[in-house]
């Protein structure tokens, strides 16, 4: 149920674009396959539920910050918002590690993202343990799985020219981090 449940809230979310909200199938629609196969992923991204909804998506604005996609930042922002984080995680996403507004298993799902986006991606033993300690296998592959995605899905967008659609005009919206800017 909670698998239906967000895929729901992220069309929700999809259906409020203000503007250039067809720029991703714009482009995708020049190679249908890549279409295809880029809503597969999606879709199975979505149905995958055994992670609570506001970790994957803390992972995904944290990824979305280290590479600087702003059409990410924007939805990402408002899927944030509809998944009940507060302003103050937006603010402060890029001082994590020292901030009161995140919980413990928060933090290690955000150093994992720095870790799986860092080039090269670099993943250290102690973090995979720690991981271990917290999530179950299942859990440690949709984790994964999503900063992955997130990671392809802002390069992407950067490399095709997607803009953002508005989902956070007149709202705090996740900032980029600087170059070399971890929590």
């Amino acid at each position: 149920m909670r698998a239906i449940r967000q895929v729901l809230d992220t069309i929700a979310v999809l259906a409020r674009a203000r503007r250039n909200r067809l720029d991703l199938l714009r482009a995708l629609g020049r190679r249908p396959q890549l279409l295809v196969g880029t809503g597969v992923y999606e879709l199975a991204v979505a149905l995958s539920a055994r992670v609570e909804p506001r970790l994957k998506v803390l992972a995904e604005l944290k990824v979305a910050a280290l590479v600087s996609c702003e059409p990410c930042l924007d939805i990402g922002s408002e899927i944030a918002r509809d998944a009940g984080l507060a302003e103050q995680q937006l603010l402060d996403l890029a001082q994590y590690r020292t901030s009161d507004a995140y919980v413990d298993d928060e933090r290690v799902v955000m150093e994992l993202a720095e870790a799986m986006t860092r080039v090269p991606a670099a993943v250290s033993d102690e973090l995979k343990a720690r991981l271990a300690g917290r999530f179950t296998p299942a859990q440690r592959t949709e984790l994964a799985a999503v900063i992955a995605w997130e990671n392809q899905r802002a390069r992407l967008n950067q490399g095709l020219g997607v803009r953002p659609s508005g989902f956070s005009d007149g709202q705090y919206c996740a900032l980029p981090e600087p170059a070399g800017a971890t929590g």
